[in-house]
């Protein structure tokens, strides 16, 4: 219910985009839900409540970037965390919310390392995906929350070329395709031809089968993404 709740609410910010970051978004809510928003390996585990409060810390810390607070944004977090918890635990949990907001300074080392610490790194992949939609759900991605977003993912030691991927999909201009396969502007055919067999490789769901439902779906739209640019780069 969880994804398609975001999936809607996207819609009603960015029309189609919107609703398919909103689907893949709640898609990722909707797993953690499923394991009680612990998230868990064989070597890692965090408590519930500890990563509630450090992931809105990180959106606190995305919503003040460009020094001014936007309701869209913060009906965002929130819309999520209600069709996550129901009305009465999210307002116990934005009480935390509140008081982040309002630091003057707030600890991004800190925070980053319970997650690199207690947490696998398709994980902070996806929280990095989340805290994207949330600097986009006014309709772009500012220059200040893009800064604050490559300090967090610096923070969560997350790789560039990852980093720029995952941008590539919110902030939209005219070399994303060459940023999406990773290739250069210059790139000859052959080589354009080369990067996507790579990329396939690297990025077809069939390379995560059995693994967690958010990480598939996020290597399902990610391959997608692939495909066309792939395709906008072959028939220029």
């Amino acid at each position: 219910m969880i994804k398609w709740f975001a999936a809607i609410l996207g819609y009603s910010f960015l029309r189609f985009p919107g609703a398919i970051i909103g689907f893949f978004i709640g898609s990722f809510i909707e797993f953690l839900s499923k394991n009680s928003f612990s998230v868990r390996t064989s070597s890692y585990s965090i408590r519930p409540e500890k990563f509630e409060l450090n992931l809105l810390a990180l959106s606190a810390m995305i919503i003040k970037a460009d020094g001014k607070i936007e309701q869209k944004e913060l009906s965002f977090v929130r819309n999520f965390f209600i069709a996550q918890y129901g009305k009465d635990r999210a307002d116990s949990i934005f009480k935390s919310f509140n008081i982040e907001i309002k630091k003057e300074v707030q600890h991004l080392d800190q925070i980053t390392q319970v997650f690199v610490q207690q947490t696998r790194y398709e994980t902070r992949l996806q929280i990095l995906h989340f805290l994207f939609g949330i600097a986009n759900s006014d309709g772009s991605v500012s220059d200040s929350e893009l800064q604050k977003l490559s300090q967090i993912a610096s923070g969560l030691r997350l790789h560039l070329p990852d980093f720029e991927s995952i941008k590539a999909m919110f902030v939209k201009n005219k070399d994303n395709a060459y940023k999406i396969l990773e290739v250069e502007s210059n790139a000859s055919q052959d080589e354009i031809k080369t990067a996507y067999r790579k990329m396939v490789k690297k990025y077809h769901p069939d390379k995560i089968r059995g693994q967690d439902p958010a990480m598939i779906r996020g290597a399902e739209e990610k391959f997608r993404e692939v495909q066309k640019a792939y395709e906008t780069l072959i028939n220029k």
